[in-house]
Order: C-alpha cells, then sequence, then structure tokens
C-alpha cells in the first residue's frame, strides 16, 4: 500500500449533470470545459458514464460525448466509465471504440459494466430483449476483446474500424463478480466505491489475489471511485456536498430528476432512515477545506492501496465545480512534495 505521503495518479469521473433550470446543451459544455480543466492540472483520465432515462444526466450518448470531450482536448485519456455493455452488442461498442481510437490514438479508455444502468422498461427499449444482458456478460467481454485484435485472413465477421486499435479495456464493478472476470481475463479495475462501497476490500484483496497476466496486462492496476467536494471551508463543501445527497435521496425514492441546488439546511431536516442509506451510499467521499481533502484523500489511497483514485463531484455550480478540482490537484501535489 502507498505510504500517505505518496501521491497516487487521479483521474475524473464526470456525468454530465444537468442541473435543475439548466439544460443538457449547458451540461455537455461544462463537461468539456472541466475535461480541459482537468487537463491543464495533470489529471490522468476523464470517464464519462452511460445512464437512460435520467433527466439529470447528459451522457446517455457515451461514445458520442467522448468524442466530443477527446477532439477538444490533447493529451488526457478519454474514456466511459462505463459502457453498459448488456444494452449493446459487442460489434457495435468494438467499431465505435475503435472509430474514437482510429481519431484520438493512444487516449481511448473503454470501462465496461454488466448492469443496464437504467430501469427494466428502458433497457428492453435500448435492447428490445432481455435476452442475454447481464447473464452473458462475460463472453460478450471476450468477444469485445477479440474484435480488438488484429484481424485474421478467415475472419468473416472484422470491427472496422475496430481491428488492431489501441483501446485500453477495464472491468468495472460494484461487487466480487467484476473482480473476478477482471483478474480472470487481466485487465484494469475500476470500483464503483464512489456510490457503491460495501464490498470494496473485499473486492480489490480478490482482484489482487486472483489476478492472471495477459497481453493487454502483467500485473493488477485497481482504480477506486472517491467523491470529492473540496472548497475554501469545510462549511462551503458541505453545502456543495447537499447537491449529491439531496440527488441520492430523490433517486431512492422513485423521483429522479436534475441536479439540485445545494442546501444548507438538507442535512438538518433528514429523516433518520435518509441518513442511513446516505451513510453507507456515500461512505468513500471526502467533503471540506483543502486541508481536510489532502488527508482525506492520503487517507483513502492508504486505505485501499490504490492504483489510481477516479474522483467524482456532483456540483451545482460549474464554476464551484472547477474550483473542487482544482483543490484536490492541489492536495495531490502536496501529497507529492510531502
Amino acid at each position: 500500500m502507498p505510504a500517505m505521503s505518496q501521491s497516487v495518479p487521479l483521474s475524473v469521473l464526470d456525468l454530465a449533470p444537468i442541473a435543475e433550470g439548466s439544460t443538457a446543451s449547458q451540461a455537455l459544455a461544462n463537461s468539456l470545459d472541466l475535461a480541459r480543466h482537468a487537463e491543464r492540472l495533470g489529471y490522468r483520465r476523464f470517464w464519462l458514464a452511460e445512464h437512460h432515462n435520467m433527466t439529470g444526466i447528459a451522457s446517455a450518448a457515451t461514445a458520442v460525448v467522448i468524442g466530443h470531450v477527446a477532439a477538444g482536448t490533447s493529451s488526457i485519456r478519454v474514456g466511459a466509465g462505463g459502457i453498459m455493455l448488456p444494452n449493446h452488442a459487442p460489434l457495435v461498442i468494438a467499431e465505435q471504440f475503435g472509430t474514437l481510437a482510429a481519431l484520438h490514438p493512444g487516449r481511448i479508455d473503454l470501462g465496461l459494466g454488466r448492469a443496464p444502468g437504467t430501469d427494466m422498461a428502458t433497457a428492453r427499449a435500448l435492447r428490445r430483449t432481455l435476452t442475454g444482458g447481464a447473464d452473458s456478460f462475460p463472453e460478450d467481454v471476450v468477444e469485445l476483446l477479440s474484435y480488438f485484435e488484429p484481424a485474421r485472413p478467415d475472419q468473416r465477421v472484422v470491427a472496422v474500424p475496430g481491428a488492431g486499435q489501441d483501446v485500453e479495456v477495464w472491468i468495472l464493478g460494484s461487487s466480487t463478480f467484476g473482480a473476478q472476470l477482471a483478474a480472470m481475463l487481466g485487465l484494469p479495475y475500476a470500483f464503483a466505491s464512489h456510490f457503491a462501497p460495501q464490498q470494496m476490500m473485499q473486492a480489490l484483496e480478490l482482484y489482487r489475489r486472483t489476478f492472471r497476466p495477459s497481453a493487454r496486462l502483467d500485473r493488477p492496476h485497481a482504480m477506486v471511485g472517491l467523491n470529492v467536494f473540496a472548497a475554501d471551508t469545510d462549511e462551503e463543501a458541505q453545502t456543495l456536498f447537499s447537491s449529491l445527497q439531496q440527488a441520492f435521496v430523490n433517486l431512492r425514492s422513485g423521483r429522479p430528476g436534475p441536479l439540485p441546488a445545494p442546501d444548507p439546511g438538507f442535512g438538518a431536516r433528514m429523516g433518520a432512515e435518509d441518513k442511513a442509506m446516505l451513510a453507507s451510499a456515500l461512505s468513500c467521499s471526502v467533503v471540506g477545506s483543502p486541508e481536510t481533502v489532502r488527508t482525506g484523500i492520503a487517507a483513502f489511497a492508504e486505505r485501499t492501496g490504490a492504483d489510481e483514485i477516479i474522483v467524482t463531484a456532483q456540483i451545482f455550480d460549474h464554476a464551484a465545480r472547477l474550483r473542487s478540482f482544482e483543490i484536490v490537484a492541489g492536495a495531490r501535489d502536496a501529497l507529492a512534495r510531502a
């Protein structure tokens, strides 16, 4: 595990949040602006997530948004965190990400998840049938990986673009299932601890212990998700955090919607059940001033032994979100100097 003084590389997970009173167009413009900001600050990756039928998230057409962000940046890796593979034919994803890699060589990541990223009615609308789905996820991953291999002379179905393209493929997970699959296939693994932290340590241990080297990766490489809400003071950061708290309560209550404005009194008004739910779901969160963030990130890195940390922040005000990621980068740099 890294010592607290060691700096772990940081990446960004963006859900392209649509704030109350705003639009998808503005959310996507904000995502590109944030990606450029992250690139200047030295973040390693900028990932976008696939969700459907969510009025507060603008990244449903994830590959399209990745292309938009990659075209507007020059060096940061851009990818999916992730593509929900049960919603798609593996060949389609191979062609999409093969095209992205052809346009932006050496910069495209493809994180794969086995959840639908939506409700069952929307999953049916996406696929017309639920045949296969999550149950065939391992086979679909293997098929997808095969399309990125150089084409064979006798190969009847070839991904063009796709075959021979340099796409960095990850397995995503919030349980031990993804950890086992990533280890078996010799792929990097990203754990969704920013919203489902319960099995984080168990999954990381299993992944590292059972990892099999592959042509893609010779040793285990684990990235973990962390909510970080940073501001000049602890109080201000807690106020920013209230937007995510409200969004989670709304989602778990069956009332998903745009990202709510901050509400300083929200925590005090919450009932015991909502408080317990948030304490569990959002336990991997660091909220506070620059010093609070520095010590919180260091402690999380030490606890998990993460090779990378992917930071996410559902912050209502775009300027405050830019400032938060700036503070986080400062914390990373301070740890590197320590």
